[in-house]
């Protein structure tokens, strides 16, 4: 089997390249990415390209499966950049498998994808509405996908399409760029040292979910080798509460309202004091939770890492500045930061 990866070098990618590597039933790996990985496993080929300006049907030819995990977060203030990798780009991920007439075509969607959560909190099946929420650039873009995917497969009934839909993804390694993506180079490391944070602000009734990345690959994995065809939830127990990650740090809370905790963040983005605007906090706010039997009835997946521990591990991670080497993303440093400040945060997609 021949299986073709883009974003092959993020946080997911790096942990299926492995996965794949594993795999027997895998003969070959291309991965691709728009920089060199540094390091892959024994046996996976490195292609660059970029999925919005590059001809990926020559790479493409002769796969079984093709894994679309390339998708941008930054530069969050370039809204029309964002548009051109994650929608553009699956288009012509999208338009390039069907020339390639590759087999299967399985992409990463996200919680992110779904329409605002039920009002009582109850977990949802993937049949909820995926029509993102509003005024989140990142869900509206993974709604649109969404919507490309479901085109794709009405006009292509031959090739299997799978949709995983993860909640928020955390590894080790991925620490300097979850740091950089989320927190900005303004964000003291110390400050996660356990007692070092004197207060965490808890917004009440906001809950999110979490899986560790491994867990996340592994899914991805049984959907290259198996015959699983349409969406599946990804999520771990338990689902966290900020007063869940006080914990974790050894801090106490102060409750601040939703109607003070959202115009903090906007004020705050808009002073470029970190890289995320307040669509990250509607994201959160408004996400449904996840109903995640289906990926264990269907595709045989189940997590072997607790959210918790998934979110302690990228926290040690943040704290400690260690992290997966590439020439993208070296570990964390004040150099790094440095670089970060010169190029305006949330004003550019790359680390110097």
């Amino acid at each position: 089997m021949r299986v073709v990866v883009t974003g092959a070098t993020g946080n997911l990618g790096s942990s299926l390249m492995r996965a794949l590597a594993d795999e027997p039933r895998v003969d070959s790996v291309v991965a691709i990415a728009r920089r060199s990985p540094g390091s892959l496993p024994d046996g996976v080929a490195w292609r660059p390209a970029d999925v919005s300006e590059d001809d990926l049907r020559p790479i493409f030819e002769g796969a079984d499966v093709v894994v679309h995990l390339a998708w941008l977060i930054q530069p969050s203030r370039d809204v029309g950049r964002l548009w051109d990798v994650n929608v553009r780009g699956t288009a012509a991920v999208l338009a390039a498998a069907a020339d390639a007439r590759v087999g299967s075509v399985i992409h990463a969607s996200s919680v992110g994808a779904y329409s605002p959560g039920p009002s009582d909190g109850s977990r949802v099946d993937e049949t909820w509405p995926t029509h993102g929420i509003g005024t989140s650039s990142y869900s509206r873009a993974k709604a649109y996908t969404e919507r490309l995917l479901d085109a794709f497969e009405a006009t292509h009934p031959s090739i299997r399409v799978v949709r995983l839909r993860p909640a928020l993804i955390f590894k080790s390694e991925a620490a300097p760029r979850v740091r950089r993506i989320f927190l900005g180079p303004l964000f003291p490391r110390s400050a996660l040292q356990q007692g070092r944070l004197p207060v965490l602000p808890r917004v009440p009734g906001l809950q999110v979910q979490a899986v560790h990345t491994d867990d996340v690959a592994e899914a991805f994995r049984l959907a290259v080798v198996g015959r699983f065809a349409g969406a599946a939830n990804l999520a771990s127990d338990p689902v966290l509460s900020l007063q869940d990650i006080a914990e974790l740090l050894d801090t106490r809370t102060v409750p601040v309202p939703a109607a003070i905790a959202r115009p903090a963040v906007a004020v705050s983005w808009a002073a470029r004091l970190h890289p995320i605007d307040v669509g990250w906090f509607d994201l959160a706010w408004h996400s449904p939770l996840l109903d995640t039997s289906l990926a264990r009835d269907e595709l045989g997946w189940t997590p072997r890492r607790s959210s918790l521990e998934a979110v302690a591990e990228v926290i040690r991670g943040i704290r400690d500045g260690t992290g997966g080497p590439t020439r993208r993303l070296p570990p964390d440093g004040p150099r790094l930061r440095l670089g970060e400040l010169a190029a305006r945060q949330g004003a550019t997609d790359t680390a110097p």
